[in-house]
């Protein structure tokens, strides 16, 4: 059903229109900084960027282009970049995109006003239930997750939720895009190693699209590129300027481990991962002035006692105080971790954190929030986790309507005529307002749990294996049109022939 009505529904390319996702309303997103710390942390890191320096391997076309720009190049690959280059990225960079699913339809705006939702991203391993274990992913993984995906109401774009670990090369990630290509018409949310496989898919994208200037027009999937911290190697470097002349939206970050590859303290950490990000904007403006190639790195930290990321309090804080540094550059923030749990299997622990992490982006706002289903620190996947995820979407999308007020919202006549001894039940405002704000829940009632009802036997856990059946018994979409999948083929071929 819900496919049916996303295949329908015809777009206007002139209007975007504003599904659920938006930030409605005049509050802002809770702020753990003031404004002078968020100004603080973002002039350090652009001094840092022009004293200390950032790493671009050498030898590639960066060398000349941060040259011409003004910047110091010195053979062993550390750039510092002048403060003016920077804020003047800044100022260009495209700070907006919108991307339209695989029929060229249903356009979704990546913004500071939205939040998408994604499943994801690139877990090596999926929670096989007849096991009872971790299990490394392979590729009917991704096309069973990602055609779970499709059917969600509440997912708005796809991206590699579980990788194909036995063919980890260029024909590999190729396949990867194919794969969620032919299970899904959403847009997608693309990564790889090699730049050959990003030039690749593009070459699938613009047949779909009918040419590159239709694919500039109607972008079919937004890039992540994944550079260590401050340390950008060709790989990095010629992804992002592909990306940016090619029209494609790129996000660019880098997971840097407080107390190991950046400092410790959260705010050391944000100020050297936010340097990553700022060269990332400056390369992609020097390659395609206005282009949409946005820094969007996450901000983990090592767990003292053990070595392992840990810490969900420091780690959430620091996901919050990204966003506001993204939101007061005018920046769509590609940084919500909601939907992410270190637990290595679907069980309480997992609920607890997935629903925390979740009703956190209700004050975070990221612009994305593509890590929903990710166990185990994002190396299990497990579709329990997103259906519970989509759902929990559902929540903040429905809170995120806002209220209104207004005489007629508030029934200041109606409360006027009944007076204090009145009964509102039987009211005409009551019958046409009952159900606007209600969250209609897959797995939780209006008296939820659902247990309450005398379901005693029916649990969280019952209702998530049923739903899960029914929708794995469901019909797949219709695939792409034979002359994509015949160019798919023929790429992949040639990857196949030059595998790395």
């Amino acid at each position: 059903m819900t496919r049916t009505r996303r295949r329908s529904r015809k777009a206007d390319t002139n209007v975007i229109p504003e599904p659920t996702g938006r930030h409605a309303g005049s509050t802002r997103p809770y702020s753990p900084l003031t404004d002078a710390e968020a100004e603080l942390i973002i002039d350090t890191a652009i001094r840092l960027v022009a004293t200390s320096g950032v790493v671009f391997e050498p030898g590639t076309e960066a060398d000349d282009l941060l040259r011409a720009a003004g910047c110091r190049v010195d053979d062993d690959g550390i750039v510092k970049i002048p403060e003016s280059v920077t804020r003047r990225a800044l100022k260009t960079v495209g700070k907006r995109t919108v991307l339209w699913d695989r029929n060229g339809e249903n356009p979704v705006s990546i913004d500071c006003d939205h939040t998408r939702f994604m499943p994801g991203m690139t877990c090596i391993g999926v929670y096989d239930d007849e096991i009872g274990e971790p299990r490394p992913s392979n590729r009917e993984d991704l096309a069973r997750i990602t055609r779970l995906a499709d059917g969600l109401p509440n997912i708005d774009a796809v991206c590699i939720a579980a990788k194909n670990v036995a063919n980890s090369t260029q024909y590999g990630e190729v396949d990867e895009f194919v794969c969620m290509m032919e299970n899904t018409t959403k847009p997608i949310e693309y990564l790889c190693e090699y730049p050959s496989s990003l030039q690749a898919v593009i070459e699938i994208a613009e047949e779909l699209r009918g040419g590159a200037k239709a694919l500039r027009e109607k972008p079919y999937f937004l890039h992540l590129v994944t550079p260590l911290p401050v340390s950008f190697a060709r790989i990095h470097i010629d992804q992002i300027i592909l990306g940016a002349r090619s029209g494609i939206p790129v996000g660019v970050g880098t997971l840097p481990i407080g107390g190991a590859s950046s400092p410790i303290t959260l705010a050391g950490c944000l100020t050297h991962s936010l340097m990553t990000d700022l060269a990332a904007m400056v390369l992609g403006q020097l390659a395609a002035e206005g282009s949409f190639c946005i820094g969007c790195s996450d901000v983990y930290f090592m767990e003292p006692a053990t070595g392992a990321i840990g810490s969900f309090a420091q780690t959430s804080l620091a996901d919050m105080a990204a966003c506001q540094i993204r939101h007061r550059l005018g920046i769509p923030p590609l940084t919500g971790t909601g939907g992410c749990s270190v637990a290595r299997r679907f069980n309480q622990d997992a609920v607890w954190e997935l629903s925390t992490s979740m009703m956190q982006m209700f004050y975070n706002r990221p612009a994305t929030c593509d890590y929903l289903g990710s166990l185990d620190q994002g190396l299990t996947y497990s579709e329990h986790a997103l259906l519970l995820c989509d759902d929990l979407a559902g929540l903040l999308k429905k809170m995120w309507e806002g209220l209104r007020v207004s005489p007629e919202q508030i029934g200041d006549e109606l409360i006027q005529k009944l007076g204090p001894k009145g009964q509102y039940l039987a009211e005409q405002h009551t019958v046409d307002n009952c159900r606007t704000q209600v969250w209609n829940s897959r797995y939780f009632g209006a008296n939820f749990p659902l247990s309450n009802n005398g379901l005693a036997d029916e649990n969280l856990l019952s209702r998530l294996d049923n739903d899960l059946a029914d929708r794995r018994a469901a019909p797949p979409p219709e695939g792409p049109p034979a002359n994509v999948m015949t160019k798919a083929r023929a790429v992949l071929g040639r990857c196949q022939e030059n595998p790395n």
